[in-house]
């Protein structure tokens, strides 16, 4: 179900007042080729070692799409959550040959 996301006002007195939705939630998911998508190692709490994929402009349902897809491939587990693909372990050859494959223009990044 589609979350409604209202802003602005929270109460009217006025009786032909109508609620105004946010019309800018379901983002167009940009092609592959134009995906600038860099991979990072880091280190989450416990400092257990995460290969973490940023720069993906499009729906959170195409970025989970892709997120399982890496899941399954490196055969770990892992989490999709605010923009970001969290994979446990260093897969970063692999995650970027995958994304490579898929036709994403992706690289590392960082150290």
């Amino acid at each position: 179900m589609a979350k409604k996301n209202y802003t602005g006002v929270v109460y009217s007195t006025d009786p032909d007042f109508q609620y105004q939705q946010d019309g800018g939630n379901s983002s167009a998911t940009l092609p592959p080729p134009q995906q600038n998508l860099k991979i990072y190692l880091d280190r989450k709490s416990g400092g257990k070692l995460v290969t973490r994929i940023n720069g993906f402009i499009g729906a959170s349902a195409d970025l989970e799409l892709i997120g399982k897809k890496l899941k399954s491939k490196c055969g770990v587990g892992g989490s999709v959550k605010d923009g970001e693909i969290l994979i446990q372990g260093d897969f970063r050859d692999k995650a970027l040959t995958i994304l490579q494959a898929d036709g994403f223009k992706a690289k590392k990044a960082g150290g």
